[in-house]
């Protein structure tokens, strides 16, 4: 009796923990709910489009650089993984990317977090597809250090493949922000080229937390 009680209580704790999933861009089901516009310069036009018979977000820049942002309340310890995938169809050559004039990115997914209510309690960690820095570089945003910029993907080896991606929020923000408690304040997307005065195409899949 005792061995079966056991199973049953690991067989629950295994699909609780299966089933820690929040979904955050469901643009598979044609929704764009509670996702909001931020525009710094000029607009980036993001629509849902079919590609492959599959629903996803399309994000055009035009020497532009807006974003979309979408606030929820993330319990990091519960579900720290951030999951997604993209497909960048063109890039920049000769950007500096590490100075303000090179700036720009084809795709970007951003958190930000806050420790207080003021603008300076606030970090962001920006994972990009680079134009020209190698997978896996790390640096500070050229506008601010509380800004840390992670190339995930970097040139045009991937260039108009789908990519998926997973990154634990809560060990890369210990490691570039240390152990200062900070809550999600937003998760956002962004496609610019305004510092260059560029162009990109570049889409986005699915976007979910996950406990695993």
């Amino acid at each position: 009796m005792k061995k079966h009680i056991l199973l049953l209580t690991l067989m629950f704790a295994a699909s609780a923990a299966a089933s820690e999933r929040v979904a955050i861009g469901k643009f598979s089901a044609s929704s764009l709910e509670r996702w909001k516009n931020k525009s710094f310069v000029g607009k980036t036009r993001y629509s849902l489009a079919e590609i492959d018979g599959t629903t996803v977000l399309k994000a055009h820049s035009d020497a532009s650089a807006s974003g979309l942002y979408y606030r929820k309340k993330i319990d990091l310890d519960k579900t720290p993984y951030l999951n997604w995938s993209w497909r960048v169809d063109k890039l920049q050559d000769n950007l500096n990317e590490r100075s303000k004039r090179g700036d720009d990115y084809p795709a970007r997914i951003y958190v930000v977090f806050s420790s207080g209510p003021f603008v300076w309690q606030q970090v962001a960690l920006n994972y990009v597809w680079s134009n020209n820095q190698n997978p896996g570089s790390a640096w500070k945003s050229a506008y601010t250090r509380q800004s840390q910029m992670l190339a995930l993907q970097g040139g045009d080896e991937r260039k108009g493949q789908w990519v998926t991606e997973k990154r634990n929020l809560r060990e890369d923000l210990k490691r570039y922000f240390g152990n200062k408690k900070r809550k999600v304040q937003a998760i956002a997307i962004m496609t610019d080229s305004d510092n260059s005065g560029g162009e990109y195409t570049s889409y986005y899949g699915d976007i979910y937390l996950s406990a695993e």
